[in-house]
């Protein structure tokens, strides 16, 4: 069951209604738009299907005291156990927006959180009751914050121009009879009233239409209707303590002085992870003008954003020496699954679908066979000698049994041992001659940018973590961004989007719900590069 957190203090829960599995984003949870993200979506099962589940869970523990403690589970991607069974290949969280949901919740408390919610259930009824007035029919039997719109007397051009003229943006579902409107916490009575003039009425009867409806008896209300939540939510102490913003701000502080970070220590993590996040960079993302776009708006609405992100795609193509990026992937392991979608359309228009075999080494980092497998590839792994490198007589004799199967290759350069290997073009050139593509894993760009580019050295596609290399925070866990890069002859193949256009004849498809994936943190990295 698809769901919405603040419509669920209002609402009967999923699980109440026999759902097992429920899902949804909690963007609307003190999180920006941002012109698609980064937003925290979530998942919850039952919990007969918990360890079915993909990624990482937070599980409880005691030690060998008794001292209660919590540990990372990693869940289905098994990741250098049985890597040719992973089911997910899950890497990248949204940790640091779940925090900040996490704390929108805490401040407010299930009080706060409840009124809100009223606040914009009866904007949304109040609105209903107006359309209906005018001669509109309202769709839904019931409504939270949408509803849809039909049978009006004006034309589609008539209300365009009344949107544009009040700068708002509704939904027109394609044939100009039926219209979508949401609303959110924002919302006042002056928008109530513009979107009244929207849809017919002149200025003077916008306002007196809505001073005369009520929402108490409204047949599309929550209340009365049967779905009305009874159970409690919220229960624990944290949500019911700090609604001052001096309490907030402390409880933040002390769970703050539990982290280790650089204020503290140094982190060692792996050669591929950046920590530098210089406050100059990261400012944008806090701007109105970045983070309030919705992600669908006409394209008339974010040429700012599509100009950043053209002069961004023409660094990174001078940065890694390919010709075409997609940004749309929103983690690493999601520009892993699109490359290698890329290549695998890009084989199918050539003729050779049969070409189904992924070469990996057996250092590779876990993400890549998952993604080979979701992909609907089989993977074939390349093993190690006994210095933990893997040798080119290894990749010869790989590539040479794939034979017309080769599909692709995905190395790691540096590979994860840190080791620049001196036979990489050699190897590329192999799998090129074997008819195969070369992916090249960008979780180690840091040690190329400057020095080399794996489009000059044989790569044909790459995905890019602006989250390491080019300075967006690692929060925890997340958000991340994975652009992927290619050659110009996979550019056809790369996903496309329904707002940026059709979809291109040749494209695999869609990976994200959002035409840039994480909007809002792009002009993190163009920022970064320009300093």
């Amino acid at each position: 069951m698809a769901t919405d957190l603040l419509a669920l203090t209002l609402l009967k829960s999923p699980g109440e209604l026999g759902a097992s599995i429920a899902f949804g984003n909690s963007q609307r949870f003190g999180v920006p738009m941002g012109c698609g993200g980064p937003h925290a979506a979530f998942f919850a099962v039952k919990d007969e299907l918990k360890k079915q589940m993909p990624g990482r869970l937070v599980g409880k523990s005691w030690d060998q005291y008794g001292v209660p403690t919590y540990r990372l589970a990693l869940q289905t991607r098994e990741q250098f156990i049985r890597r040719e069974k992973a089911t997910s290949n899950i890497c990248t969280a949204q940790a640091l927006l779940a925090n900040v949901s996490a704390m929108y919740a805490v401040y407010h408390g299930p009080k706060g959180l409840k009124d809100i919610a009223m606040e914009v259930h009866k904007a949304t009824v109040l609105l209903a009751e107006g359309l209906r007035l005018l001669g509109w029919t309202i769709n839904n039997e019931t409504v939270f914050d949408t509803i849809m719109i039909s049978n009006g007397d004006i034309s589609t051009d008539k209300i365009q121009r009344r949107c544009d003229e009040k700068k708002i943006n509704i939904c027109h579902y394609g044939d100009g009879l039926l219209y979508g409107v949401s609303l959110d916490e924002t919302v006042i009575g002056s928008d109530l009233i513009d979107l009244l003039y929207v849809f017919g009425a002149n200025e003077e009867e916008a306002a007196s239409v809505l001073y005369s409806v009520s929402d108490a008896d409204s047949n599309v209300s929550i209340t009365g209707s049967g779905h009305e939540r009874e159970t409690p939510y919220l229960t624990h102490p944290v949500f019911n303590s700090y609604h001052s913003e001096t309490k907030l701000l402390r409880y933040m502080k002390e769970l703050e002085n539990r982290d280790l970070s650089l204020c503290h220590s140094m982190i060692p993590l792996g050669s591929c992870t950046m920590k530098l996040n210089p406050t100059s960079a990261l400012l944008p993302v806090s701007l109105p003008q970045f983070n309030t776009i919705h992600p669908y708006v006409p394209s008339n609405q974010t040429t700012g954003y599509q100009g950043l992100i053209d002069e961004l795609e023409s660094y990174l193509c001078s940065i890694t020496g390919y010709d075409k990026f997609s940004f749309q992937p929103n983690s690493g392991a999601q520009g892993e699954y699109a490359g290698l979608c890329a290549i695998l359309a890009y084989l199918r228009d050539k003729g050779e679908g049969q070409r189904d075999i992924c070469l990996i080494p057996a250092s590779a980092h876990g993400t890549n066979p998952a993604s080979a497998i979701m992909a609907g590839l089989k993977v074939v792994e390349i093993p190690m000698n006994k210095e933990g490198e893997v040798t080119k007589d290894s990749f010869k004799q790989k590539i040479e049994e794939a034979g017309d199967k080769l599909a692709t290759i995905m190395v790691t350069y540096p590979s994860t041992s840190g080791v620049f290997e001196d036979s990489i073009r050699e190897v590329c050139d192999m799998v090129h001659y074997y008819g195969g593509q070369v992916y090249v894993d960008g979780a180690n760009l840091n040690a190329q940018v400057g020095l080399c580019r794996p489009g000059d050295y044989g790569g044909d596609v790459s995905h890019l973590n602006l989250h390491k290399t080019f300075c967006i925070p690692h929060g925890g866990g997340g958000p991340g961004m994975g652009p992927i890069g290619v050659k110009a002859h996979l550019a056809p193949y790369l996903p496309g989007h329904p707002v940026t256009g059709p979809n291109p004849l040749k494209s695999f498809g869609t990976v994200s719900s959002a035409a840039w994936g994480s909007a809002s943190i792009i002009p993190v990295s163009w920022a970064y590069i320009l300093m």
